[in-house]
């Protein structure tokens, strides 16, 4: 974990020194979401390295706190929490104007399950999305996310090992540019 963090802080570095001088795109921004991973509700916040390779790529780092609906001992069901963070590379896709950008964005995501439902205590896997930025202000935009997650985790520990943080993805949010 610890290289990763270095990777990560290598990468960020890179990016500060090759963007150009002005513009959200070259600046560091920060955001809150709300997202959907398969059936697991989440809030969360992102930070996204300036952009670098000619105002093309970003390294964005992204960490929620997700709720899993199961059944309980008690044959009820409840939600359990857990949390994701997830290191990827978001490539900008097209520009309109100022006020829209689309992009790809790709990386790894990695599970802290609840010992509740879990007996791994974390999982491992990748995601892939593509993202809406529509931008109402200079530092400020607002992002629709739609993608996938890949983790293979389940939950050993309920009735029936359902999966979890699989299939199909949503964030949406609000980022503003420093």
């Amino acid at each position: 974990m610890k290289s990763c963090i270095y990777l990560l802080m290598t990468l960020l570095m890179i990016g500060t020194v090759s963007a150009q001088e002005s513009g959200p795109a070259n600046s560091f921004s920060a955001g809150l979401q709300i997202a959907n991973y398969q059936k697991d509700f989440g809030i969360g916040l992102n930070i996204t390295s300036p952009y670098f390779a000619g105002d093309y790529l970003a390294i964005r780092l992204r960490s929620n706190m997700m709720w899993f609906e199961h059944i309980d001992n008690n044959s009820k069901f409840t939600w359990t929490t857990y949390s994701n963070h997830s290191l990827g590379l978001a490539s900008v896709a097209g520009r309109i104007n100022d006020n829209f950008r689309m992009y790809g964005e790709g990386g790894l995501i990695f599970l802290l399950p609840s010992s509740t439902f879990s007996s791994e205590d974390i999982e491992i896997g990748g995601y892939g999305l593509f993202g809406f930025e529509f931008h109402f202000a200079s530092n400020d935009n607002y992002y629709i996310e739609l993608g996938s997650v890949g983790t293979g985790a389940t939950a050993d520990k309920v009735f029936g090992e359902p999966i979890y943080s699989n299939g199909f993805a949503i964030n949406v949010g609000y980022r503003h540019f420093f």
